[in-house]
């Protein structure tokens, strides 16, 4: 069963506040996070790196987006396998990887943590509105990863040209 890395801009385009993502944008990210909450695997870190970042930015109580539904989910589910998948990754030192399983990169080293665990699990990272992915995909295809870009309006600089 493929897993799925979420990179946290998913979840707060999905709450459709303090996000400059579109009613439309909203709208699959929404669509996107209730599938995989209804039965899909999502890949975290086994240091709870990932699950920090959601902790963050999200509300625990699930209320009142479902991008805050989605941390609840993982969070409850976060130790049960066949859910939510705790990936063990390796951080390091060296700036220019982040993580032992990264080859040396100029990813941005807040999303390093999803591309290192999208690498060990061979999970399909989904993304709403940051560029990194797009920017970097010779990375990406390098590593074999996959990223459902769920807002293309959003996710390349290119297209954000006049917003």
């Amino acid at each position: 069963m493929t897993a799925f890395v979420v990179d946290t801009n998913v979840a707060i385009a999905a709450n459709g506040r303090g996000t400059h993502a579109d009613r439309r944008c909203q709208l699959s990210c929404v669509e996107r996070l209730r599938s995989v909450a209804n039965g899909e695997v999502v890949a975290i870190d086994d240091k709870g790196v990932i699950l920090g970042e959601y902790r963050k930015r999200l509300s625990l109580s699930g209320r009142p987006g479902m991008g805050d539904a989605f941390l609840k989910h993982v969070f409850n589910y976060q130790y049960q396998d066949g859910r939510v998948q705790r990936v063990a990754v390796t951080p390091c030192d060296d700036e220019r990887r982040g993580f032992e399983e990264l080859p040396e990169n100029s990813f941005d080293r807040s999303d390093r943590k999803f591309l290192a665990v999208a690498v060990v699990e061979r999970a399909v990272i989904l993304n709403a509105t940051d560029s990194d992915w797009d920017e970097h995909k010779a990375l990406m295809d390098s590593l074999g990863i996959e990223v459902d870009q769920l807002c293309s309006q959003h996710a390349s600089r290119r297209n954000r040209v006049g917003q």
